[in-house]
């Protein structure tokens, strides 16, 4: 029976964010195997659950709204589980200290430089959101004021302070959102400070960051993820693979010192930009990154007569559509390592996937999210023996 104890978190039933804060780490592990044995287990056995050794302030990324209560005091944190109301933090748990103490000090210099939070319902104010980004290798920080309007009064002073309250701080960038939208970021952005991304160092490979590209927040449980990932696809160096939904290339890029050539695609292209200069700046040579729809490119791949050995597939929590599932089974590369951060919709993607010729011959779980429901698998599927195209 799994042991209650009291959340160290005082804002736990408000926030919602880390929905298993009652239960001590090692539970939160059980739970999370149990999960992935129950729905994966028609594929395969689970390999044991690979956590952390130190699972407090492992977010790299850390956003928060801004607002005014009903005090008419300025307030910044996060949105209410299922609702557009603001919780109050100051200080969270699973966050970078660093970025909190930066967000704590925007909201401490807003009433000297006359800046109010936007209001929805007015339509008044100007800041709506700050994101804060930190290279846990090397410890650069961006900086973004998401705005709802372009006029910032006193941006330079503003800008100024901030920096010498925080020297940290490597690059400051505003952007700006006028929309009614739940999306954070706009797509106009300006650079205040610096050059306007952060560089971060992972799997012995450094990539650039921008404000909009993904980066996976937990650093540390993404080098054991990409190792499982690059470790199951068996890369000998002979390989053509295939980085579907490449993002900024990190998945792709790890695994080029170990292929003959690598082929990233992703819808994003501001990723794609950041994943060709990554490329580039590491004279990375046998990588290539294209924008688009990642099942249209295999599709025409296979179509052109070209052939993958290995495909990598990391998509977003909704998982793959059928076209895409179903272009790979075109494809027919000679394995398949599926990266997934919701293992319900990994199941209903492998009832298409894990089919003659293929078979699941590998399933990792990885808490990358401790605290939360979410847990990572890293799935390995291979061609039948003797099978050929």
């Amino acid at each position: 029976m799994a042991t209650t104890f009291q959340p160290a978190c005082p804002h736990y039933r408000k926030c919602g964010g880390c929905q298993m804060q009652n239960l001590p780490y090692a539970e939160q592990l059980l739970w999370k195997q149990r999960l992935c044995d129950r729905l994966l287990r028609p594929y395969g056995k689970p390999m044991p659950i690979l956590g952390m050794e130190n699972p407090l302030h492992y977010r790299n990324k850390v956003q928060a709204a801004f607002g005014v209560n009903h005090k008419k005091q300025i307030i910044s944190g996060v949105y209410q589980s299922s609702s557009h109301r603001i919780v109050p933090i100051d200080h969270c748990m699973i966050e970078d200290a660093c970025a909190d103490a930066i967000i704590v000090t925007i909201r401490s210099m807003l009433p000297s430089f006359k800046i109010l939070p936007y209001q929805e319902d007015s339509g008044y104010g100007l800041l709506r959101h700050v994101l804060v980004k930190r290279g846990f290798t090397s410890g650069e920080v961006m900086v973004v004021l998401v705005t709802a309007s372009p006029v910032f009064p006193s941006r330079n002073n503003f800008v100024k302070a901030l920096r010498n309250a925080h020297p940290e701080i490597t690059t400051i960038l505003q952007n700006i959102n006028p929309g009614h939208t739940s999306l954070v970021l706009g797509e106009q952005e300006k650079i205040l400070y610096g050059p306007g991304y952060i560089e971060d160092t992972l799997c012995g490979c450094t990539f650039r960051i921008s404000a909009k590209s993904f980066y996976q927040i937990n650093p540390v449980q993404t080098e054991v993820l990409y190792r499982t990932a690059v470790s199951f696809a068996g890369l000998t160096g002979k390989e053509t693979v295939v980085d579907a939904y490449c993002g900024i290339g990190t998945i792709g890029l790890i695994a080029s010192r170990h292929a003959k050539s690598v082929i990233g695609v992703e819808l994003n292209r501001d990723a794609v930009r950041d994943a060709i200069s990554n490329a580039r700046r590491m004279n990375i040579r046998n990588a290539r990154f294209y924008p688009g729809d990642a099942g249209e490119f295999l599709c025409a791949m296979a179509e052109a007569g070209e052939r993958a050995d290995v495909v990598f597939l990391d998509p977003p929590r909704a998982g793959s559509s059928n076209a895409f599932l179903n272009a790979l089974r075109t494809l027919l590369p000679n394995r398949i390592v599926y990266i997934s951060c919701n293992p319900e919709t990994l199941a209903r993607d492998l009832a298409v996937l894990a089919k003659d010729p293929y078979r699941v011959t590998a399933i990792q779980p990885v808490d990358m999210f401790p605290f939360t429901h979410h847990v990572e698998c890293v799935v390995l599927l291979s061609k039948a023996d003797g099978f050929s195209t």
